[in-house]
């Protein structure tokens, strides 16, 4: 946490039995591991706590006020005792069965906090024999009472004095826990931990001004008192901030300490003749961006730029027109592409392209599948010089893949790749020189992730359709209307008929709903008197290319396929796409995947197919996105779905590399303070900066790997 680190054992701190428990039910060993634990709401004076997005099983924690009570019995005679518990915006139905004891200690006007698994009925939200803790009125001096775990209190002192140091408080956390770890008993080892925890000395040296103090900010976020826990939230989101621009700011630093081979354009070279050969004028957009990339190139500090752009934005010919400038300076281009399938497509687009321009310069294709023979010949192309455009996948990062003079790295659909993969290409630059770097995405990225995980590049953005592309008309259709999936496969049939083709999109490849059953259902049934295709991940690289192949010359109708056309699949006839399940995929996902559709022209249409209900979270996501084309929304939707733990590669990491406080979507203010005082402090004093950040080791930085 910015520098900040507690590694005092846990079993030196708490009662022995206690720090197995919460070893055993966290995977904490240290003070700090645990005072990082997140807190996930607040109770002010047992006010009521929602139960939020839990689904069914989730374990939750609610406080409330007991709102109605009332007691029945069974069948076999055994006593139902039955409440509803008011929260902020939602009541709970909670069950207990054979309890005398409960009636009394919650009857009808107290305030509790309840722990246990949620179910749902009716779309209710219920609790059955959940352990709960009585919170009398403050200052009242009402016994404090409850069951299950508040035993395990015992380990501190006298249970019923601990449990009202912790109910009795201004505000109260509620933490995630499990199912024999509770929040109160979370809340207990944690204010041991801070009764015991040394003066904490402020990481950035002085406290950023009109915040609290680390230390403030540590100790009250887990026990904020009157003034509420805004102001210490605000400071460690601060923290999570700075930790993101510091690293981007040190990137930045270290790129303007390399030399580039400059690039400069030339008047009368193949970038001019390729403009000029163009059948279509480049937008306003792509001229301004290719003379951001130039004046880029032509300096001897290596570029880092971004290109962003809708699907079908015109991103190509801009990166295009940026390798023949390099190559224009007697160098070579890499482009790094994520699959076979994609690098094989740019490689012969690229090649076509130039053919038609009459632009001498020449395309390598070098993939991991090559025969040894034709990869050999490429490895002699690309270190001889002789190849102007090397194409490749991974392959192309091996340390075997040596270039004669490489300006320029071009990275497509950059998401699919880590900082370190982008870097080691870079290496391959002659005599130390750095290559300059242009890294492409379809997907765009709302300002704050730009400025936290992509804050090592500058930023283009290509806005404009280029003439000719129409809208995509996009329509959910919902298995609840089978007369809407019926018109669905017509619609397919209709846009064949009239001399296009189609997608159909599947969630995997086997089972209900795959590749391969759809595409045997649809060849054998539906479409019989049309050739319907394959394409899936698993199917060896020279059959994919292909079935790819034939889709793009016409000899396919209807391609059946999986994610893998998601990214650089161009088929202008294409004007139709279907997609199964599609809420099984992604906001940005759905988007590129209706990008293939509508490149040539003609009105297009993509229709997302789901299961799920007319009134569910899902329908309602899938009717938003049905409901824009604009790319740029839709980033900001999908960063609402997604969360910045996904967004940032978290999933994976380990604690100390997550966002606990920091939202991405809200905290823009935040974002832009701590991403001015990291660009000061590396500017000022590049080695405390490294040092507050040296904990994010290299091999664990999920998060700033922008996969």
């Amino acid at each position: 946490m910015l520098g900040w680190h507690d590694t005092r054992l846990l079993k030196d701190i708490l009662p022995v039995k206690e720090a197995r428990a919460i070893e055993k039910a966290l995977g904490y060993t240290t003070a700090g591991e645990l005072l990082r634990h997140n807190v996930r709401k607040y109770s002010h004076h047992g006010s009521g706590v929602d139960l939020g997005a839990a689904e069914e099983g989730d374990l939750v924690t609610v406080v409330g006020e007991v709102v109605h009570a009332a007691k029945s019995y069974t069948r076999t005679g055994k006593l139902l005792y039955k409440i509803i518990v008011a929260g902020e915006s939602e009541q709970v139905t909670i069950s207990f069965f054979g309890a005398p004891y409960v009636p009394k200690l919650l009857p009808q006007g107290v305030r509790a906090m309840f722990t246990g698994k949620v179910k749902f009925f009716r779309r209710q939200p219920q609790l059955t024999h959940p352990e709960f803790i009585v919170i009398p009125d403050a200052g009242s001096g009402g016994k404090v009472t409850g069951t299950g775990g508040m035993k395990a209190l015992a380990a501190y002192g006298d249970v019923e004095e601990v449990a009202r140091s912790l109910v009795e408080r201004e505000y109260l956390p509620i933490y995630s826990g499990t199912a024999s770890m509770t929040t109160w008993r979370i809340m207990a080892a944690i204010q041991r931990v801070l009764e015991t925890m040394p003066p904490v000395p402020e990481p950035l040296g002085d406290t950023p001004p009109g915040m609290p103090s680390f230390e403030q900010a540590l100790r009250g976020i887990h026990d904020p008192g009157a003034e509420g826990p805004g102001a210490y939230v605000d400071r460690l989101k601060y923290n999570e901030a700075l930790s993101l621009a510091t690293v981007m700011a040190l990137r930045r630093a270290d790129t303007a300490s390399r030399k580039a081979p400059p690039c400069p354009r030339a008047l009368g070279g193949q970038q001019r003749a390729l403009i000029e050969s163009l059948p279509f004028p480049l937008t306003e957009g792509q001229k301004t961006v290719t003379r951001e990339i130039s004046a880029d190139m032509e300096q001897r500090t290596p570029m880092s730029r971004l290109l962003q752009g809708e699907v079908g934005s015109g991103k190509t010919i801009v990166s295009l027109l940026a390798m023949l400038q390099a190559i224009d300076s007697g160098r070579q281009c890499a482009m790094l592409a994520p699959t076979e399938v994609l690098a094989t497509q740019h490689a012969r687009s690229l090649t076509t392209i130039l053919g038609d321009a009459g632009v001498q310069a020449s395309v390598v294709l070098l993939t991991g599948s090559m025969s040894t023979k034709v990869r050999r010949e490429a490895l002699l192309n690309v270190i001889s010089g002789q190849a102007d455009i090397v194409v490749g996948t991974h392959a192309i990062i091996q340390d075997t893949v040596e270039f004669f003079d490489l300006g320029l790295v071009v990275v497509d659909e950059q998401h699919r790749f880590g900082v370190e993969q982008r870097d080691r290409l870079r290496t391959k630059g002659r005599e130390g020189l750095t290559p300059h770097l242009l890294v492409m995405t379809a997907t765009p990225i709302p300002r704050t992730i730009a400025m936290t995980v992509f804050g090592d590049l500058a930023v283009s953005t290509l806005r404009e359709l280029p003439g000719g592309r129409r809208p995509i008309q996009t329509s959910v259709v919902p298995a609840e209307k089978p007369a809407w999936m019926k018109r669905a496969w017509e619609r397919i049939g209709e846009e064949v008929s009239a001399g296009h083709q189609a997608y159909v999109v599947c969630p995997r490849i086997e089972g209900d709903g795959g590749v391969v059953k759809i595409h045997d259902t649809l060849q054998h049934r539906t479409f019989r008197d049309l050739t319907v295709g394959m394409l899936h991940g698993r199917m060896d690289p020279e059959t994919k290319d292909q079935v790819m192949r034939d889709f793009a010359t016409g000899g396919i109708d209807v391609l059946v396929s999986t994610t893998v056309i998601e990214v650089g699949i161009d088929v202008a006839n294409a004007t139709v796409m279907l997609i199964l399940e599609a809420d099984r995929f992604g906001v940005s996902q759905i988007h590129q995947l209706r990008g293939r559709v509508g490149r040539g022209g003609f009105a297009s249409l993509c229709l997302l197919h789901t299961g799920f209900a007319l009134d569910s979270p899902q329908m309602g996501r899938l009717q938003a996105i049905a409901n824009t084309s604009d790319g740029f929304a839709l980033s900001e939707l999908d960063l609402k779905v997604r969360q910045e733990g996904d967004i940032l590669g978290t999933s994976q990491s380990g604690s100390d590399t997550k966002l606990q406080y920091l939202s991405l979507l809200t905290d823009q203010k935040i974002i832009e303070r701590a991403t001015a005082d990291a660009a000061e402090l590396v500017a000022r004093d590049p080695q405390t900066a490294m040092a507050l950040v040296s904990d994010i080791a290299r091999d664990n930085q999920d998060y700033l790997e922008k996969t």
